[in-house]
């Protein structure tokens, strides 16, 4: 198994006393969207143990943010935690697919947004333990609203938020998505000057 986006492989050289090598696998579940794996594995001290995960396709988010300083943000409900999450506006890759070109399609569909300037901040692993999901984390300015495009089946609210109210639902615990709570940490790291992002004009 390849190491996910982000990942550095190299890393491992030194790690070698945990790094587990996998034996055996065999596949438990393969859906129209997730792909699920019971692999034999040895493990450092040489025993064998039995790990269960799902291979996912990655996905993007978009720190989206209007002229003003404004975010834009979505309410959607999500089914496996049953309650309308707080969230920034995310996707999943399409096979093939670019992860800028993705970020690009996702805040077009969801909010109806197009953004002149694109910075590719960074990517996180959202659910380490038993995914091999990984989300790049996009930050947009320079937006125009036109007509959200939103697939069949799907439903979410957008509005807008400052960034202190973003924050204050992050301190509240109103704001518990990963993703989000990772773009909330980018945001006010970019905002005080402490991380840099490098932006580009938009390719579509």
């Amino acid at each position: 198994m390849k190491a996910p986006p982000g990942i550095d492989k190299a890393a491992t050289v030194a790690d070698s006393h945990l790094v587990e090598t996998r034996v055996d696998s065999v596949e438990i579940l393969k859906g129209r969207f997730l792909h699920a794996m019971r692999d034999t594995v040895r493990l450092p001290d040489n025993t064998e143990a039995t790990r269960e995960y799902v291979i996912h396709p990655g996905a993007v988010m978009i720190v989206a943010q209007l002229d003003d300083g404004r975010l834009v943000l979505e309410r959607q409900y999500r089914y496996p935690v049953q309650a309308v999450m707080l969230e920034f506006p995310a996707g999943k890759l399409d096979a093939g697919e670019a992860s800028l070109a993705c970020a690009q399609r996702e805040l077009l569909e969801e909010t109806g947004y197009t953004a002149r300037e694109w910075a590719r901040a960074g990517v996180l692993h959202p659910v380490i333990s038993y995914s091999t999901e990984f989300i790049d984390i996009w930050f947009a300015r320079g937006l125009t609203l036109g007509p959200r495009k939103l697939d069949a089946g799907e439903f979410l609210d957008v509005f807008t938020a400052t960034t202190a109210e973003l924050l204050a639902w992050c301190a509240s615990g109103k704001v518990t998505d990963a993703k989000t709570l990772t773009g909330a940490l980018w945001l006010q790291n970019v905002l005080s000057g402490a991380w840099t992002l490098d932006w580009q004009a938009a390719t579509i």
